[in-house]
């Protein structure tokens, strides 16, 4: 282990001389973390709306009020014609257009029955579903205060009513935070720690140390052991200032026990650095490695369920997310940071990346072509 001990010492000396070290591990994860949650945000807010209100009664100016004063929605117009609101569709002015139709309060009070019309952008079609559903519960809250309000009591008959008492686990709140942060700092670290695995490799190629390197009695495997080990730490202080940042400013603290993130890292880390070195050993610069890398983090975050959830993507997809490390990471966090699970409870994660992370070092090992 003699020569492991001098090639680690190689490559921290060859990292800690790379001026752009500092930038990469600690100041672009942190401005990330802080402004990649405030993005990804699941809450809709400011959803332009505009109301043809053809009755401009009592009842009408009340429903119109307590859309507008429910913090979701923003006035785009408030006019007599279906011409004007389609035209602010059409220039993208207006995500919903709510048409009140003319003696809307006559006949809610006569006919006990009334329709009103809805049109959506659907351009957007998350914004869309979202603003509709706003618009369709304030609606229905309206009408369920309107008969409160007009029927008598003593003049309705009896009938069986159903209480939903709502219970929210583990996130009372909803707060998007608390469930956005942690996925972010999986993507984060694997961002850092699979570029600089896949750079490391290509880079003694193009600056020619490699074939120094190929000369001496070094083995394989503690080639690539001193390539994993130096970023596996690198990966741990990149994962330590994610959750200082979560615990600064977004509050979250989590509920589980600490130290089976940092197991569950240590593994995930085998496994995505085994997958950058993998792609190092195929590349020939560092602008192939990097392009390579790219196509696979785009991969990884769009089917990982870090901004929609594994169980409603097809069957296929499902299949192939879960060769991804990376799912199993981030489905860790949420369970231990969120909900304060144990290791019985992610055992099978564990087991699962560390088989991926032994294939995968074990082809790059295989693929490394040491000649001399």
């Amino acid at each position: 282990m003699g020569a492991l001990k001098y090639l680690l010492q190689k490559e921290f000396r060859q990292i800690f001389r790379d001026k752009g070290f500092t930038g990469r591990l600690f100041i672009a994860p942190a401005i990330q973390l802080i402004l990649l949650p405030m993005a990804a945000n699941y809450t809709i807010k400011n959803i332009n709306i505009a109301i043809v209100d053809h009755d401009h009664s009592t009842v009408s100016q009340k429903l119109s009020n307590k859309i507008l004063s429910s913090g979701y929605f923003k006035l785009a117009d408030y006019t007599d014609f279906n011409s004007k609101a389609g035209k602010l569709i059409e220039s993208d002015k207006a995500d919903l257009v709510l048409e009140i139709p003319q003696g809307f309060e006559k006949n809610i009070i006569r006919e006990n029955n009334q329709k009103i019309a809805i049109q959506v952008n659907a351009i957007n079609g998350v914004k869309a579903s979202i603003g509709f559903g706003y618009l369709s519960g304030i609606i229905a809250d309206y009408n369920n205060g309107l008969r409160m309000e007009w029927i008598e009591p003593e003049r309705t008959s009896p009938s069986p009513t159903i209480d939903v008492i709502t219970s929210f686990w583990y996130n009372p709140k909803l707060t998007y935070y608390i469930f956005m942060v942690p996925a972010i700092l999986v993507s984060l670290v694997t961002g850092v720690a699979g570029l600089s695995a896949a750079f490391n490799i290509v880079k003694e190629k193009e600056i020619g140390t490699i074939e120094q390197i190929n000369v001496t009695p070094i083995k394989k495997y503690e080639f690539i052991l001193g390539k994993l080990i130096p970023f596996m730490v690198m990966g741990g202080v990149v994962f330590t200032v994610g959750l200082l940042i979560g615990w600064v400013l977004y509050g979250i603290v989590p509920l589980g026990n600490i130290a089976l993130l940092y197991l569950f890292l240590y593994v995930f880390l085998f496994a995505i650095l085994g997958f950058g070195l993998l792609i190092s050993t195929y590349a020939e610069t560092q602008q192939q490695a990097n392009s390579l890398m790219f196509l696979f983090m785009m991969v990884f975050n769009m089917m990982s369920g870090l901004y929609t959830p594994i169980d409603s993507m097809p069957g296929w997809a499902q299949f192939v997310t879960h060769l991804f490390p990376v799912s199993y990471f981030i489905d860790v966090m949420r369970m231990v940071v969120i909900k304060g699970s144990g290791l019985h409870d992610i055992s099978m994660h564990i087991l699962y990346v560390f088989l991926i992370g032994l294939v995968l070092n074990t082809w790059a090992i295989l693929n490394y072509r040491k000649t001399t």
